[in-house]
């Protein structure tokens, strides 16, 4: 709790420093208030370094968080309705300026609810600095203080890539003897029906280590026609389960297959076929007797190798045979510990091997729990003070932890910086086993504070790959959440959701509402905006203008012909999905059919933008449009759908120049054209501009008749071409071979080229 804590705090106190200049703030008068309430935020994170060492332990600095929670919570809200309450203010004061004098003796009466509103927030502001106070000289009482300036470890981190899986005779022979011994037993009843052998022993003692060496060795895979390994979880999903054994037999699933229709496919898959299936880390047997023994009896030799904790899963599975791993001694101990920290020869830490044996000693013979503290030591320095101080770490002794926690996993969270040790606890919302969406649990990361920019350094979500499910819904506390996922049984979105001023995320993809409330540009802490698809939504509220600390607008297939003019100014959006293109209306109204290129100017933290309908798009009297935004690294262009009629000339010059002038910047890593209707492609994507270009996705652009000349893209990796109706031909020009460009021919077309993909070109001759 004290490092999520210590986040809140910090979070609070650079609130605090940014809403002290705010006018609206200094216009509600509450900023010595709120100068009291950062210097006392500032004073109780300099305990929570300590709190965090000793809270498992002692139920007194618990208790203390506690209240500081409870505190902290208060002081966030209170910081949101001060900004929310000085902006109401300062629209007054800016209406009433504009009065005449006969309004005067009017706005003396009006103006009394203001004084009320102002002496309230700062009565509230008051009595929460007492409070925090009030902890704060508790904390006084027991508590060490500790200097909040960031370790030199936090800032740079010497991290190791660790491996998943140890490396065939990394140490000692135990495992290489082990793993011979089973696959000559297994080999001698491969000619039986069914054969089930079991790996058990404690958490982090090498079953799977020693079952992935069964797995892979030769005698195994010449002697099974078909192989798979399957990590089964706590809470495992029967469909996905299913899925993956098919998968790792080489058998195309559907997305909307059921359990049955699954079942029967792994049935025809394995029938009359030998097969080696292993069942990792399994917690139930039902995963065998209930999901998969019955289609895969159709095999005529099943292999089932399980690893376990439970001897009696193992047990009622019905293996045949159990190997028991057993822990790992001292000496082999030590061994793995240097070799894991990179270390060629034992020499270079010989003067620590003392040291060293004791640290593998309190690892009580677990490799999982030695390679863990291997990846900590890895990072210091190899001097014996610094050894030492690790062994005598209190975080060794930490008896109230639960069992599973203690020791070696617990010291490795707790080496962690703390901007890591928060994100890493929040990953505790999913499920085990689930696989979360790397970009949406960044941005989460983002919106909750844990993640701030660092030296004008911007936030880059766009790092992380993306996966097939979501993560689950979150409150951060039950008065209000920070977070709101929809689904497709939300249909109306009620007024009073501009009432929750706290909302940072909210997520209405896939819902069936038809409109946006006015008064979602309340909803002043809001970043992330999901709305796509959301097919029945046509429009947007001049409010999205108001959400000044927007990050995020999706709307990627979400049918919006209805936007009101002021995108621009929302400075803070780095990931727009979704762009509608429209023409200029030269009207006083607020709301038009789509954006102009133009608009998209001043938004220059941009990392991610797709914009669609640009058939729509005005003539472009700049190429700076895109080419000024040095931080855009995935770019998504797309004309509206072919129609039946053929374009007009006219339309096609249009189309031709729009693009001409859509320059992206160098920059740009993920470039995707779709339905490009022009008959040649734009001349920047025919030279190196694109440099740092490492996709390329070309789709049903059916009336261009020459593919680009791309050859020359250095960096590129992956290249889609799709739907190229209109090529006859891919000639040297598309490799950059001569045409143009002396002393081509002697270079590499598509250097570091991974995936190539031609698909739907059927005037395509050889």
């Amino acid at each position: 709790m004290a490092i999520i804590l210590d986040s809140l705090a910090g979070s609070i106190v650079s609130k605090v420093h940014d809403v002290i200049i705010d006018e609206a703030i200094i216009t509600l008068g509450v900023q010595e208030d709120l100068k009291e309430l950062q210097r006392t935020m500032n004073q109780v994170q300099c305990f929570l370094n300590d709190a965090e060492q000793r809270r498992a332990e002692e139920s007194a600095v618990n208790n203390w968080l506690s209240e500081l929670k409870d505190a902290m919570y208060k002081a966030d809200d209170i910081i949101d309705l001060a900004r929310l309450e000085g902006n109401k203010l300062l629209v007054d004061d800016g209406s009433s300026s504009r009065c005449s004098a006969t309004c005067i003796i009017f706005q003396l009466f009006t103006c009394l609810p203001n004084i009320q509103k102002r002496h309230e927030i700062a009565v509230r502001i008051r009595i929460l600095n007492t409070e925090l106070e009030k902890i704060s000289k508790l904390g006084e009482r027991f508590l060490k203080l500790h200097n909040m300036q960031p370790k030199e470890e936090d800032s740079v981190v010497r991290r190791m890539e660790t491996c998943e899986l140890v490396e065939p005779n990394l140490v000692g022979n135990e495992t290489l003897l082990a793993s011979t011994k089973l696959v000559e037993m297994i080999l001698r009843h491969k000619d039986k029906k069914t054969y089930k052998i079991g790996i058990v022993g404690t958490g982090g003692v090498g079953k799977t280590t020693l079952a992935q060496k069964v797995y892979n060795d030769e005698k195994m895979k010449r002697a099974f026609s078909l192989r798979a390994w399957v990590c089964v979880s706590q809470g495992y999903s029967k469909n996905a389960l299913l899925k993956e054994v098919l998968q790792k037999f080489g058998i195309v699933c559907k997305e909307d297959e059921t359990i049955g229709e699954l079942s029967r496919k792994l049935a025809a898959a394995a029938e009359k076929k030998s097969l080696f299936l292993v069942l990792d880390d399994i917690w139930q047997h039902e995963v065998w007797t209930n999901l998969l023994r019955i289609p895969l009896d159709t095999a005529a030799t099943t292999i089932i190798l399980v690893t376990t904790r439970n001897d009696t899963t193992a047990q009622v599975i019905g293996v045949e045979d159990v190997h028991r791993v057993q822990l790992m001694c001292d000496h082999t101990g030590w061994e793995l510990l240097w070799k894991c920290m990179n270390i060629n020869e034992e020499s270079e830490v010989q003067n620590l091997r003392d040291i060293g044996m004791d640290i593998v000693g309190m690892c009580g013979g677990l490799p999982l729990a030695i390679k863990v503290i291997a990846s900590i030591l890895a990072t210091k320095e190899r001097t014996e003070n610094e050894w030492r101080k690790f062994r005598n770490r209190s975080a060794w002794s930490m008896n109230k932890l639960p069992a599973e926690l203690r020791g070696a996993l617990y010291l490795s969270y707790d080496d962690l910086p703390r901007h890591l040790k928060q994100c890493f606890l929040y990953c505790a919302l999913y499920p085990e086993r689930e696989i979360m969406y790397g970009v949406d649990l960044i941005r989460f990361w983002i919106v909750e504070g844990f993640v701030e920019e660092q030296a004008g350094q911007l936030l880059d979500p766009c790092t992380v790959l993306t996966f097939p499910t979501k993560p689950v819904q979150f409150c951060r506390r039950a008065s209000g959440p920070t977070s709101f996922q929809a689904s497709s049984v939300i249909k109306f979105i009620p007024d009073c959701i501009g009432s929750l001023i706290h909302l940072r995320s909210l997520d209405l993809d896939e819902s069936d509402i038809s409109y946006l409330p006015e008064s979602i540009g309340c909803i002043i802490n809001l970043q992330v905006l999901n709305l796509q698809p959301c097919k029945t939504l046509n429009s947007l509220p001049l409010g999205i203008t108001r959400l000044c600390k927007l990050r995020r607008l999706g709307l990627s297939e979400t049918p919006i012909n209805q936007v009101p003019k002021g995108i621009g100014g929302l400075k803070f959006l780095n990931d727009l999905e979704g762009f509608p293109v429209g023409h200029a209306i030269a009207n006083f109204t607020q709301m038009q059919k789509g954006w102009t290129l133009e608009e998209l100017g001043g938004l220059l933290r941009l990392r991610r933008l797709g914009i669609i309908k640009l058939e729509k798009a005005d003539h472009c009297s700049t190429d700076s449009v895109l080419i000024n935004k040095h931080h855009l690294k995935a770019l998504d262009l797309q004309c509206t759908k072919h129609r039946d009629e053929p374009y007009s000339e006219q339309e096609v010059r249009n189309i031709e120049e729009t693009f001409e002038r859509l320059i992206p910047p160098h920059t740009l890593e993920n470039l995707g054209i779709m339905n490009f209707f022009a008959k040649s492609y734009p001349t920047w994507l025919g030279t190196t501009h694109l440099s740092s270009l490492k996709y390329l996705a070309l789709i049903y652009c059916g009336s261009c008749v020459h593919l680009p000349a791309i050859g020359q893209l250095p960096n590129l990796k992956y290249l889609e071409i799709r739907g190229a109706t209109a090529a006859g031909k891919i000639g040297p020009e598309f490799f950059c071979c001569g045409i143009g460009n002396p002393g081509a021919k002697e270079a590499v077309a598509f250097p570091k080229l991974e995936k190539l993909m031609i698909v739907e070109m059927p005037n395509w001759e050889e």
